[in-house]
């Protein structure tokens, strides 16, 4: 079989990963999954003044990187692929609930070689709608590569329509749960502050003015004196939001070093990206028109690192 092509691509190491591993720094300046971005460290295609950096080396602030990314043969295709830890919660004609893990995108995309849940889903014979580019059959809603927890999908037409319709009109009901650096000041809160590219980063959003409108309600669950489990309800739904607002705040997601997140409390805490879960989703069924609502418990990574917050925290 033929290697993939690579396109070179040149990045600076910002600030905020100032001291981040080499394969996670990758991983944040591409878009590429924690895995691939590994697997380039390790067949010499990270570069640093013409020199191999492996996956654990640490990077710093303003270093040039030369990263040999890989060019995907056709970017839109869906390939049927059996993903780790990839859940179905609830299955019927209209609709697929999953529970997505990390590493895993919605859908194909350039640059993009990793699992997606349309992938996972035809690996599993589920078959969904045809709306849309054929590389986002049924998606209806997003996350983040790095973001675990509950989406939807459409499998009809008819459903497909009704949940984007929902969406839309904001009627969906999106919980999300994340370990946030210190403590927020109020301990209940609205965020309402537009998001959209920052103007310095391509890879990374920012609160800007003439960003979209972004409305973010959060809600202290519990305290731990360096970091605080925090409720958080979606009002909408725009990239990064819930990572954007809080860095904004001046309290990043743990994890999250795209973002801010100190480098060593994310170590210590064993997290390789943001503890970012999306813990409940309820609409309105598009086949019955009842009320549903899903709910998903916290991977093991996320559930390790709240033990031991819980515990004491990192040493």
């Amino acid at each position: 079989m033929a290697e993939p092509a690579h396109t070179e691509e040149r990045f600076t190491v910002p600030a905020e990963l100032e001291g981040a591993r080499a394969d996670a720094a990758v991983a944040a300046l591409t878009g590429l999954s924690r895995t691939v971005a590994a697997e380039l460290c390790a067949q010499g295609r990270v570069l640093h003044r013409g020199r191999a950096l492996t996956k654990s080396a640490r990077v710093e602030a303003s270093q040039t990187l030369v990263v040999h990314v890989p060019v995907p043969e056709d970017p839109g295709a869906v390939v049927p692929q059996l993903v780790e830890d990839f859940r179905v919660v609830h299955l019927d004609d209209d609709i697929v609930v999953v529970d997505k893990p990390p590493g895993v995108a919605a859908h194909p995309s350039p640059g993009w070689r990793g699992p997606t849940v349309v992938g996972a889903l035809a690996g599993a014979g589920i078959a969904i709608t045809t709306s849309g580019a054929p590389e986002r059959q049924g998606i209806v809603h997003r996350l983040d590569v790095g973001t675990s927890g509950l989406m939807v999908v459409a499998r009809t037409e008819r459903a497909y329509t009704l949940l984007k319709r929902a969406f839309k009109e904001r009627t969906v009901t999106k919980v999300y749960h994340t370990v946030v650096q210190g403590l927020p000041d109020p301990l209940r809160g609205t965020v309402d502050a537009p998001v959209g590219r920052h103007p310095g980063y391509e890879w990374r959003f920012a609160v800007v003015e003439d960003g979209r409108r972004a409305v973010t309600h959060y809600e202290v669950l519990e305290a731990f004196g360096r970091a605080a489990l925090v409720e958080v309800h979606l009002e909408t739904g725009r990239t990064h939001q819930i990572r954007v607002h809080f860095a904004a705040l001046r309290h990043p997601c743990c994890g999250d070093l795209t973002y801010g997140a100190d480098p060593a409390l994310s170590a210590g805490l064993g997290l390789t990206r943001q503890w970012l879960h999306a813990r409940r989703l309820g609409f309105e069924h598009p086949g019955t028109g009842e009320p549903v609502e899903y709910e998903s418990p916290y991977p093991p990574d996320l559930a390790f690192a709240l033990e031991t917050l819980r515990d004491g925290g990192p040493a």
